[in-house]
């Protein structure tokens, strides 16, 4: 099991459909969503950086707006599920996308706004720390620019 964060780079203004939430005007800057992977990590970051996939979740829609670039994945492998908690820190900095990625939860948004990338990274990393949980950066693995 792993709980992950992809920090995204949107480089401009953009309307985007997200499936059943419908269309949702996304700021140019820096997003963090926050998921989870209750198989493989590899495996699951590797379907979110193809360009040809199946639009399934709210972030595959959103991923697949050609102005969004992965900057980095961060995650951590654990025995628990630390995706809601890691939510509610990040939350505390960024603005959230209402109702995206949390159809099986009850908190507000797992996608959040920051207006640069010092700000989300920050934030992605502190919510980690005040676990105790062990960063790793998916990126020393996989190229992560499209």
């Amino acid at each position: 099991m792993a709980t992950y964060c992809i920090i995204i780079n949107l480089i401009d203004d953009s309307k985007i459909q997200i499936g059943k939430l419908g269309n949702i005007e996304f700021k140019k800057g820096y997003y963090i969503y926050v998921g989870s992977a209750l198989n493989s990590i590899k495996g699951r970051i590797e379907r979110h950086l193809r360009n040809e996939k199946k639009l399934f979740w709210h972030i595959d829609y959103l991923l697949n707006s050609p102005n969004s670039r992965i900057k980095d994945v961060i995650f951590e492998k654990s025995n628990d599920k630390w995706e809601c908690e890691i939510v509610e820190e990040i939350a505390e900095n960024g603005t959230p996308v209402n109702k995206f990625g949390c159809s099986d939860c009850k908190c507000k948004s797992h996608l959040f706004y920051f207006k640069n990338s010092h700000a989300a990274d920050i934030s992605c990393l502190n919510a980690f720390n005040k676990f105790k949980l062990k960063a790793e950066k998916y990126s020393n693995l996989i190229k992560v620019e499209k």
